[in-house]
């Protein structure tokens, strides 16, 4: 039986917390495509390790703890206080959940929040802490319709925030790119005018 890496992908938390060991859900959903085992996403806990046992028609396999513990889900919360606007957080966010720019506060939106905790450990404040959700916000508290509508969200985020990522480094390419071109062609100027001003000076001399 073959299963489709969206498939998969349809029955993981989208947390994109990368505690699997892969850069983010879609990679972890093509790698147990693969092969890879179906047990090692702790956001989905145990339920979600045997939903996919279920779709993968595999045996069923206790959560790898080497990848960390099925916990209640938190979001990030930043001291706003001991922030000094370093960004580092906000690069480290999967789904681009933290406001803020350079040398200003940053502040976490809480609905966009997945709880990855990817931002704790880069801040070099040690001002953002994570924070347990209340009951009637946890995943299994949510309707199947509105739990699936929160992984569809994280899951768009998510792929906006790469094609945003791939568009900033291609501009970065092609800016660079022209730098250098600009370079040569002033080095390539400045030879030319030299390279004349010396002809210039020989054929004086031979005048």
């Amino acid at each position: 039986m073959i299963v489709s890496i969206d498939a998969i992908d349809a029955l993981l938390p989208q947390t994109q917390c990368t505690k699997c060991g892969y850069q983010d859900c879609y990679d972890y959903a093509k790698a147990i495509t693969n092969g890879e085992k179906h047990n090692r996403c702790p956001p989905g806990g145990q339920q979600g390790a045997d939903a996919l046992a279920k779709l993968l028609q595999r045996e069923k396999l206790t959560l790898d703890q080497s990848c960390g513990t099925h916990a209640p889900k938190k979001v990030a919360w930043i001291n706003e206080d001991l922030c000094i606007g370093c960004t580092k957080c906000i690069l480290a966010c999967p789904v681009d959940a933290i406001m803020g720019a350079k040398k200003l506060m940053h502040t976490v939106i809480n609905e966009e929040c997945t709880g990855c905790d990817l931002c704790v450990e880069p801040c070099p404040m040690d001002c953002i802490e994570m924070h347990e959700l209340p009951l009637e916000a946890q995943p299994q508290t949510l309707t199947d319709t509105q739990y699936e509508a929160q992984k569809a969200h994280y899951r768009s985020r998510h792929n906006k925030r790469a094609i945003r990522l791939k568009q900033q480094k291609e501009s970065e390419t092609k800016k660079h790119q022209q730098n250098i071109r600009l370079s040569n062609m002033n080095i390539d100027k400045k030879a030319y005018i030299e390279q004349a001003l010396a002809n210039f000076k020989a054929k004086k001399k031979m005048d």
